[in-house]
């Protein structure tokens, strides 16, 4: 199975580093919670992973392969960014059968996975009119078409209410017991705990620590800003 590796990536924007050295790795069969403050540098880690950016130096691969290399992308990776493209005047069923074609994949899947998600009711229903929770979900299904060997997922748990979490819970979890590699990008602690087993927290694009989620929450931290002050108080 596929895992996700990256490995001394950086990446400047002329003066400013927005990723720095980074290195950690996602092993395939777990859910990996990837944390740290609005710009710690998530979403540029995330988007050198998908080939959306190019690093200045180091990698980000899936099994040392580049996003933009894989032989069968929409079968090894499944993506959700924080902003996933619609058109709002499209139905959510027929979004995904666009991506489907696209992909490859069998028409069929697209029911399958509509179903997966909570949406086969609203399948119908042009996409526009959505709420945020069900556009995540949308964007899941996108990502899960191609029933992908590793998820790589931009705030998965935004918009979803406690219900909606623990269900993205048992969902991915279900899918890590499959031997797939999920990366889970976030910025709040809370909901990270009730899905990932692993972490990774980073700060101004530097790792701070990484390991299993009890030994960061052992303190009883409630946010993010909690374990920060820890760390830094430790370090300085």
């Amino acid at each position: 199975m596929t895992t996700i590796d990256v490995d001394r990536l950086t990446r400047r924007y002329g003066a400013t580093t927005a990723v720095d050295e980074l290195s950690f790795a996602v092993p395939a069969g777990s859910v990996t919670g990837f944390l740290g403050r609005n710009g710690a540098g998530k979403s540029t880690t995330l988007r050198a992973l998908l080939g959306l950016t190019r690093p200045t130096a180091g990698s980000a691969t899936f099994d040392g392969v580049p996003y933009g290399r894989l032989a069968d992308p929409a079968r090894t990776v499944g993506a959700l960014l924080e902003s996933d493209p619609f058109h709002p005047g499209r139905s959510g069923r027929d979004h995904l059968r666009v991506l489907a074609t696209a992909a490859g994949v069998a028409p069929g899947r697209v029911d399958e996975v509509l179903e997966l998600v909570g949406l086969a009711d609203a399948a119908r229903r042009a996409a526009g009119g959505y709420s945020l929770g069900m556009r995540r979900r949308l964007g899941l299904a996108a990502a899960l078409l191609g029933d992908p060997e590793a998820l790589v997922l931009d705030e998965p748990a935004n918009g979803l209410d406690p219900h909606g979490i623990r269900w993205l819970r048992d969902l991915l979890r279900a899918h890590a017991a499959r031997g797939v590699a999920v990366l889970v990008s976030s910025h709040v602690l809370s909901e990270v705990a009730l899905i990932a087993e692993q972490v990774v927290v980073i700060d101004r694009g530097r790792l701070v620590t990484s390991g299993p989620l009890g030994a960061l929450t052992a303190g009883g931290h409630a946010t993010l800003e909690d374990v920060f002050l820890e760390l830094t108080d430790a370090s300085a």
